[in-house]
């Protein structure tokens, strides 16, 4: 899945830097680079949407009809 996502990135008191999703409630990255703060930060948003993705799907019903919609 190919989506883009804020990430608000901000120098850490204690050195490096930390960054948010406000899109994604929760999810979270820090680094010692910019660069390294994203890819944390990219690793949980993943790591969040396959858990909400996984608990949604559990249980449902054989029939459900799943398919897949385009935004933006």
């Amino acid at each position: 899945m190919k989506a883009e996502f804020t990430a608000i990135i901000e120098t850490a008191p204690e050195g490096g830097y930390w960054a948010i999703c406000p899109e994604i409630p929760g999810a979270n990255g820090q680094g010692e680079t910019i660069e390294e703060t994203k890819n944390n930060l990219r690793q949980a948003i993943e790591l969040i949407l396959e858990d909400r993705r996984e608990d949604i799907l559990r249980g449902l019903p054989e029939d459900v009809i799943q398919d897949t919609v385009m935004v933006g």
